[in-house]
């Protein structure tokens, strides 16, 4: 029970501090028309459009960034609760990058599942 707690606290944190320094100065940039391109896009974006080829002239930006902060909060999370599973220093540092990582490469590969559903991939194909 503790663990689900944690885990909650834990997606909610991470999400609220992700919106904060993340997505809303992504929105600004991106409303403020900046002509030097994805200088400074968002990681996860510029990962979806060059990995899965992600069509970003058909998607909603902002909704992207949303699902792009909640699939991280719930990644980070992820790896918290197995962190809290282990019981010495070096399972738990295993635990969590293991746990992550593997997070990270399903949960955005479902991201991409969702948009390809909705047509949003450049040339219909990936890779």
């Amino acid at each position: 029970m503790e663990e689900l707690i944690l885990f909650i606290m834990c997606f909610v944190l991470v999400y609220i501090i992700y919106q904060l320094f993340v997505i809303i100065p992504a929105k600004k940039r991106r409303n403020k028309g900046s002509k030097k391109g994805n200088d400074k896009e968002v990681f996860e974006v510029k990962y979806l459009e060059s990995v899965y080829k992600l069509d970003l002239k058909k998607i909603k930006y902002e909704q992207l960034l949303q699902i792009c902060a909640l699939v991280t909060s719930l990644d980070i999370s992820i790896g918290v609760f197995f962190v809290c599973l282990a019981k010495n220093f070096w399972t738990e540092m295993l635990f969590g990058f293991v746990s992550v990582m593997i997070s990270i490469l399903i949960t955005y590969h479902l991201v991409y599942l969702f948009y390809k559903k909705k047509g949003m991939i450049k040339n219909g194909k990936h890779k």
